[in-house]
């Protein structure tokens, strides 16, 4: 089977996911980027600063960078990828298959149109959910639209629970829709986490956390989505109610310095690590008890809580959380609170403060739930969808 993989740049969670796609007996496996980010448009995507990532993101698998035309190349809107070329790769027909990496973006539909045209299988993978808000203007024109698009596609490849659902709602027949989750290399987060866990108190004193105290952290941008104010926020007002809980707030953005402001004023217990890259992350997983996630429904899936969970770690997310169905089981893996709610965050921190072997025990039964959300099951997906794509298609574009 020859797969060709089209996706925007290089991201720090699919190089383990395209390398064992590489490794799979009788696949030939190629991935097409559309566009290699610079430090400084790292910094623009809401990371805050600029960087390059320090785990290897382009070794073990066969890839090309295809010439990106876009006027502004980059993140941040549908015309940031335009690659052209890619139909001409299509065209040729040295592929069976395409799978389109996400798909709100132009080389995505330029791909998936040369597919229609020239008879090319095409899957498309999305984490897309009906719970992020949407007017009623923009519900009522997706419905019209993806409804005559979905059910072309060859196969429909579902982050999760909600992305399943997102398919079905739009036309996708249910045996074509095939669970391929967002994993990462869940193995060297184990390993370097237990290596790690008996430095745990000099990892706390680096950060100047108390030894002995309960500590919850925040991990990502610092941008509105992801609602680090509601951390913070969170923190202060369990922090009123018991003297031992601190937080932790790694990243970096445009919301970092209002989350200081307010810290410094009402002298909460709170602690900043900036930006961390890949190498220096799983330190502060271990550092900590468990891992916060308040975004709101933008957040379509939230792979901090696959790294904190990888890390034996309880994760506290909003109910608008993507993975939230999938990982998340209140009082067994963690535990899910409104969105905005900042009296029931407070709460499921204090509950967890008053008993920190269930925390312990949480996070044991969390890295064991993440098991169904591995690399290998994301690989196993994409196998089921290409032998079920073997029999005679039904629909194609006519435009």
């Amino acid at each position: 089977m020859r797969l060709a993989i089209l996706s925007t740049h290089p991201i720090q969670y699919h190089s383990a996911w395209f390398r064992a796609l590489a490794s799979y007996p009788g696949l030939n496996t190629h991935v097409y980027y559309c566009h290699q980010a610079t430090p400084r448009e790292q910094a623009k995507a809401g990371f805050g600063v600029e960087f390059d990532w320090d785990v290897p993101l382009l070794e073990g698998y066969p890839h090309t960078f295809l010439k990106n035309v876009a006027a502004s190349p980059g993140h941040g809107g549908f015309r940031g990828f335009d690659t052209p070329e890619i139909k001409e790769v299509i065209r040729r027909r040295e592929y069976d298959t395409v799978l389109v990496n996400g798909w709100h973006y132009k080389s995505a539909w330029q791909a998936i149109r040369a597919c229609w045209k020239w008879k090319v299988k095409v899957m498309v993978r999305g984490d897309s959910h009906l719970h992020t808000p949407r007017s009623i203007v923009k519900r009522a024109l997706k419905a019209f639209t993806y409804r005559r698009i979905i059910p072309r596609f060859d196969a429909c490849l579902a982050a999760g629970q909600w992305s399943r659902e997102y398919f079905l709602r739009y036309g996708a027949r249910d045996e074509r829709i095939f669970l391929v989750p967002h994993a990462i290399d869940s193995k060297r987060f184990e390993s370097e986490a237990a290596n790690l866990e008996p430095r745990c108190p000099e990892l706390r004193k680096e950060n100047r956390l108390h030894e002995n105290a309960i500590v919850f952290m925040f991990s990502g941008k610092f941008i509105p989505k992801k609602r680090p104010l509601d951390f913070v926020r969170g923190i202060e007002c369990a922090a009123q109610r018991h003297a031992q809980i601190q937080g932790l707030m790694v990243g970096d953005g445009p919301l970092r310095v209002a989350c200081e402001d307010l810290v410094r004023e009402r002298k909460i217990p709170i602690r900043f690590t900036g930006f961390l890259n890949q190498s220096k992350i799983i330190k502060a997983y271990v550092a900590c008890d468990a891992l916060v996630l308040p975004s709101d429904g933008g957040e379509t899936w939230g792979l901090v809580v696959n790294e904190a969970m990888a890390c034996a770690r309880p994760c506290i997310v909003s109910d608008r959380v993507g993975c939230g169905p999938d990982l998340v089981i209140p009082q067994e893996t963690g535990d899910i609170f409104p969105l905005g709610n900042i009296k029931a965050l407070a709460n499921s921190m204090l509950g967890w403060a008053g008993n920190p072997d269930h925390i312990t025990s949480m996070g044991v039964a969390a890295q064991r739930r993440l098991k169904n959300y591995s690399i290998e099951t994301a690989v196993d997906g994409v196998i089921a969808s290409l032998s079920v794509m073997q029999e005679p298609r039904g629909l194609h574009a006519t435009f």
